[in-house]
């Protein structure tokens, strides 16, 4: 099984390998990422202050998580009544993932927010549980993840999946990290739905899950009419909506309408 670290604050991460190989990645951090750190967390709060969909935060929280880490990649998923359902995933190539976890509720996102601890596997290859998710896993290349649970004051709202394609050693303070950018992102979350009712909440996860796929839709469009990325289709969406200052749905739902070109 995956190993379950107590979710007291301190993460202690234990591995589901025996000592790494020379093919391991390394991960213990430098000053630089540090302050890498610290520029991070300023970034994103500096952010979370501003006009941003609940959608646009996941995104983001997402790639500061992959860049800050080292990262293949990295999903969000937000529960829904009491079920998670894959909010965003970076890059897109990691979208089965999070598809089949939303489908099957099976993974270390699932497990993370059921058990409100952290999801650490090392090497998938060595691990023996969710068998389902494993095949997907291997298929799209992936061979370290954690699962990492978006709690705050008893309240879990969803979790966070960190992948790597390369045998990895967790370290203590990368997990640390992330789950500091995962309470800011959860602080946001609930915090923004503080003065509403618990239905009004979930109907704001339930927009958020709804842009995801509007806003997917509209990339799709972009890539295709201007032959590029499905990421730089995405840079596109947000660059007009922040210099025209409106909501990123309402853009991707113009793209895909055929009312405004890009």
């Amino acid at each position: 099984m995956g190993v379950h670290a107590e979710h007291s604050g301190v993460s202690t991460p234990a591995t589901t390998s025996t000592a790494a190989t020379a093919g391991n990645r390394s991960t213990d951090p430098s000053s630089a990422e540090n302050e890498a750190f610290v520029d991070s967390v300023l970034e994103l709060t500096a952010k979370l202050v501003g006009p941003l969909e609940i959608s646009e935060v996941l995104h983001e929280l997402a790639e500061k998580l992959t860049e800050l880490l080292g990262l293949t990649g990295a999903g969000v998923a937000l529960v829904l009544g009491s079920r998670l359902r894959a909010a965003t995933a970076v890059p897109r190539g990691l979208l089965p993932l999070e598809a089949y976890q939303e489908e099957h509720q099976e993974g270390p996102c699932v497990s993370a927010y059921r058990s409100g601890e952290l999801q650490i596997v090392c090497d998938l290859r060595a691990e023996h549980s969710w068998p389902g998710f494993r095949e997907v896993a291997a298929q799209v290349g992936m061979r370290a993840m954690v699962g990492v649970p978006m709690t705050l004051a008893g309240t879990t709202i969803g979790a966070i999946n960190l992948y790597d394609d390369q045998v990895r050693r967790w370290s203590r303070e990368h997990l640390r990290w992330a789950e500091v950018m995962a309470n800011i992102a959860t602080g946001y979350l609930l915090s923004s739905a503080a003065l509403a009712r618990q239905t009004e909440l979930a109907e704001q996860l339930q927009n958020a899950l709804d842009s995801r796929v509007l806003i997917e839709q509209a990339k799709g469009v972009l890539a295709e009419a201007n032959g590029v990325s499905v990421d730089e289709a995405y840079t596109r969406l947000r660059q007009h909506a922040r210099s025209h200052r409106t909501a990123l749905r309402s853009v991707a739902r113009q793209v895909v309408a055929g009312e405004i070109q890009l």
